[in-house]
């Protein structure tokens, strides 16, 4: 690998472009009047996608970029997850029917913090608002190391299919710096409680560019964590923001690795993953080649939403709670982000919308570009559905960015089709950021693009 593209590529700061354009677009003049009517316009015979948001922990990881509060105490969780509930309610309401559900994800924070009867109370009420079956795909996010047997078998009766468990990295001095102890056992104990509960496909997340974290530590984690052959792996690279996310200033920022280490991480769990039988898919993403997403991998069909890599094709994704996002087909509508005017709004009998984007149509051919290249790495733009068109200057021997990305080798055009080279996929934001026409105009500071 070239080592100057590495440095001059890997150390820029890029969206992930988990949407398009990103949150840092979202202006107020999108509020809970606009939601309501998008949620009204929604085709009665199409599926949508839910997420709820559950922002609480038990203790802070330093290296979270999460919105989440820390709570020893139940009585905020309960008063939230009655807001929550009457948010669903007043939701469905505006939308008129109940509408079929293709998905759903609870994340966090650390949804499992409620209690089995409060989860089996709240997917009771999503159940009694929308059409929700036994195909419906049901995903939760977890921490091991406070997962209960009583739990997971609650999680089973609620009907999840899919549970990602933060694991992040098995070193101990690692675990030290970033206040995060969980050990293997703890992990492959939450594995075996899911998997008895019914859990069909289960992720793993971990993290490079961790404080401490070393080559071999990063080998060794995922050695460690395919032994336990979960279905899929998500890896992430730590994005150190303490400006934004001010615990992250606990962080000691000399013992972070630079772009060579980085990447040098990022390459050596691939590597050992893949050689326990996991498939690379897209950038950051690892599964067994008889999971769902080697097989959309395999057929194209594969998506990014918010949540990262996905099968779901639902067109339509519903947020709930503070800070939850929706993205609709007129555009992105997001609550609240402070719990208290989230809870007060809800309480009231308004939706909680603060902010949002309404699309274009340049935009929608600008995301769809962009998704296709972070799922595909590669985009024909002779296949590009009808009615989407860019200019010359977006595309082609116009688009200086893209242009200067040719001449470095990082891709390459072969005919109308636009190829990452498989030796620089690492790079792929940076490719997919020369079609972003609001690059760099929000000033806010993204993750390092490696």
């Amino acid at each position: 690998m070239n080592a100057d593209i590495i440095r001059r590529y890997g150390e820029s700061r890029l969206p992930r472009y988990t949407s398009y354009p990103t949150a840092p677009r979202f202006s107020t003049s999108i509020g809970a009047g606009t939601y309501r009517d998008w949620l009204m316009s929604i085709p009665q015979n199409d599926p949508v996608s839910l997420y709820l948001h559950v922002p609480f922990c038990r203790s802070m990881c330093w290296y979270c970029g999460c919105h989440t509060t820390i709570t020893q105490k139940d009585a905020p969780i309960l008063d939230y997850l009655t807001i929550l509930k009457q948010e669903i309610r007043s939701v469905g309401k505006a939308m008129g029917g109940r509408q079929s559900v293709s998905d759903i994800h609870f994340g966090g924070g650390t949804p499992t913090i409620m209690t089995p009867t409060e989860f089996l109370d709240l997917t009771a009420t999503l159940a009694a608002t929308f059409g929700i079956s036994s195909a419906t795909e049901v995903a939760i996010e977890i921490d091991p190391r406070t997962l209960t047997l009583e739990m997971a078998e609650a999680l089973g009766e609620a009907g999840i299919t899919r549970a990602s468990l933060g694991v992040q990295s098995f070193d101990p001095k690692v675990q030290k710096a970033i206040n995060r102890i969980q050990s293997a056992e703890q992990t492959a104990t939450a594995l075996y409680h899911l998997r008895k509960a019914g859990a069909k496909s289960v992720n793993f997340d971990l993290i490079y560019g961790l404080p401490h974290q070393t080559v071999e530590s990063a080998i060794e984690t995922a050695r460690v964590a395919a032994a336990m052959r979960p279905d899929r792996f998500a890896v992430f690279g730590y994005a150190h923001v303490p400006s934004f996310k001010k615990h992250q200033r606990l962080i000691d920022a000399a013992a972070l690795g630079d772009a060579h280490e980085r990447h040098a991480q990022a390459e050596a769990i691939a590597i050992a993953l893949c050689e326990a039988g996991y498939r690379r898919i897209g950038l950051d993403h690892f599964a067994l080649p008889e999971d769902t997403l080697s097989i959309a991998a395999d057929n194209q069909t594969l998506h990014r939403n918010f949540q990262g890599y996905t099968t779901d094709n639902a067109s339509t994704l519903i947020g709930f709670g503070s800070s939850a996002i929706g993205r609709f087909a007129e555009g992105y509508a997001q609550n609240d982000v402070a719990i208290g005017r989230y809870a007060n709004l809800i309480s009231s009998g308004e939706l909680a919308t603060s902010k949002g984007y309404r699309l274009t149509l340049e935009d929608r051919i600008r995301g769809w570009i962009i998704e296709r290249l972070m799922c595909d790495f590669q985009l024909d733009f002779g296949a590009m559905p009808e009615g989407f068109e860019l200019s010359h200057e977006s595309i082609g021997e116009a688009n200086s960015r893209l242009r200067t990305l040719v001449e470095e080798g990082i891709v390459s055009w072969r005919g109308d089709v636009l190829r990452v080279e498989t030796e620089h996929r690492f790079l792929v934001r940076t490719v997919a950021s020369c079609f972003d026409a609001y690059l760099g105009e929000t000033g806010r500071t993204h993750a390092t693009a490696a």
